[in-house]
Parts: C-alpha cells; sequence; structure tokens
C-alpha cells in the first residue's frame, strides 16, 4: 500500500501531544508567499528550516505553543514527501543584541509518524533550544539596551554597508533605522556590542554574503528603505575588525537567510 503524507495540522497536533509539558497547536494557512515572510525571519535556525523557507512556496505551517514561552514552528520538507521539519522560534520580546554570541539551535527533520517525530524533538531540539533561551534571557537580563555611541546620520532611511580592509563586511549600529535592525539580524548580520556595530561573517563566504545582502536589500525595500553598499576610507568611519568568525551551520547548498507574526 503506498504511503501518503501525513497533514500538517493533525501532525502537529499529535506531536504536541507527546511532547514534555503541556503543549498546543496552532495551524495556519497561506493565502499567499509573503504570508510566509515573517515565519522566515522569525525561525531560530540557520540550516534546513531556513532554506526551505527562504527557497520554497509553503502553502501552510503551525505553531507549538510550549511552557516558559517555548515555541516551535512545523513546516513541510521541501522535495522530502515523508518528512516534516520542526524548528524553534526566537522570543519576540528579545531584541537583536541579547542574541549576540548565543549560537542557533535549529530545527531538525522528522518523519511523518508523530510518535518518533515528537521522541526525536525531545530529544534532539528542545535540550539545544532551552539551552538557547536561557542565554539569550540573560543576556536580555544584563544588557537590556544596545550600547548609544553615535548619532544616526540625517538619511534615517538608508542603511550603508562598508567592506572594511580587512574583509569585514558591516556597519554601524546607532546609524541603522530601528525598523532596519530586525532585517539585518534576521538575514545574518550579528551585533557585536563592543564594536557597536552589525558585522556579517567572513564564514558565510563570499555567495553566502552576497544572497544575503539582496535579501536585506529587498526586505529593506519594502518598508522604503535603501541600502548602500560602498569600501570605507581607510581612516575612517573604521569597525574595529572581528576575531574569527565559527563557521555557521547551514542547509546544502545554501545559506541561511529570519519576526514574528
Amino acid at each position: 500500500m503506498p504511503h501518503h503524507r501525513a497533514d500538517l495540522s493533525s501532525f502537529a497536533a499529535s506531536v504536541a501531544a507527546r511532547l514534555p509539558g503541556t503543549w498546543t497547536s496552532e495551524y495556519h494557512q497561506h493565502a499567499a508567499y509573503r504570508d510566509q515572510f515573517p515565519l522566515g525571519e522569525e525561525v531560530w535556525d540557520n540550516g534546513l528550516a531556513y532554506w526551505a523557507l527562504s527557497e520554497f512556496v509553503l502553502r501552510h505551517h503551525a505553531l507549538l505553543n510550549g511552557p516558559a514561552g517555548q515555541q516551535l514552528c512545523v513546516i513541510d520538507r521541501p522535495l522530502h514527501r515523508h518528512q516534516f521539519l520542526v524548528a524553534p522560534l526566537r522570543d519576540e520580546n528579545l531584541k537583536p543584541h541579547h542574541f549576540d554570541g548565543v549560537g542557533e539551535p535549529n530545527g531538525i527533520k522528522v518523519a511523518s509518524d508523530p510518535l518518533r517525530a515528537a521522541a526525536a524533538v525531545t530529544r534532539r531540539l528542545l535540550p539545544h533550544y532551552r539551552c538557547a533561551l536561557l542565554d539569550v534571557r540573560r543576556n536580555a537580563r544584563e544588557q537590556p539596551e544596545p550600547p548609544l555611541l553615535h548619532a544616526p546620520p540625517e538619511a534615517d532611511q538608508l542603511v550603508t554597508l562598508f567592506w572594511y580592509e580587512d574583509g569585514v563586511l558591516g556597519t554601524p549600529y546607532a546609524s541603522v533605522p530601528e525598523e532596519a535592525r530586525i532585517h539585518l539580524y534576521a538575514h545574518g548580520f550579528q551585533y557585536h556590542p563592543h564594536r557597536a556595530a552589525f558585522l556579517l561573517p567572513t564564514a558565510y563566504g563570499v555567495e553566502g554574503r552576497a544572497l544575503r545582502i539582496q535579501a536585506v536589500a529587498h526586505q529593506l525595500a519594502t518598508q522604503g528603505i535603501g541600502l548602500n553598499l560602498r569600501h570605507a576610507a581607510p581612516a575612517a568611519n573604521q569597525v574595529p575588525p572581528a576575531p574569527p568568525p565559527t563557521a555557521p551551520a547551514t542547509a546544502p547548498g545554501k545559506p541561511r537567510t529570519t519576526a514574528r507574526r
């Protein structure tokens, strides 16, 4: 007998019922492709889940709401009819700089059997997710607000990214309009408090960084914000060089591009 793909709604509800603690499931259909964009920006994943949300048109998703503000998303795994992807979501009450230095817990692929899927989520996903949540919430307590160093430029509806002589690509935090900051973070930029700047890790490679810049430009354009890319003058506007970054985990053949409903 042929194996038919489980319905996402009933699958997610069955998984939620088998997770430790009290979990509920919410099913959401997408009327248009753009309906998945907020989820793509919010997913706390640098691999398969982000890749799926950024590269494929998904018709629906489910949200699993658990104890202590934990939240997971469940989506179809593209090109694999017998699998789903389960990934954690960021805490929407926290700010981008709270995530600095915290590794992404990432999602996992699971089989369409709810019992096996729930066991995998409990064993492989939730422990990393809970540890990451503890870290970012501690950062929020210790540094509620980012340091204020430089006044934003007059053209506050323009983001300028600078290529520096040491290969770093970034922009001073205070020069970025507030509504644009979440998009920089969502597409791989990291806030470095000691430099008061958003920096894009060199570990993404030339192609990976180019794709992220393109994605950022698209997201900012929808809000009427422009994006400039220029080389920094050797003695001006210099962002201190970043330490060698740790290579991020990415989906096969694709980098990661991430807010909330």
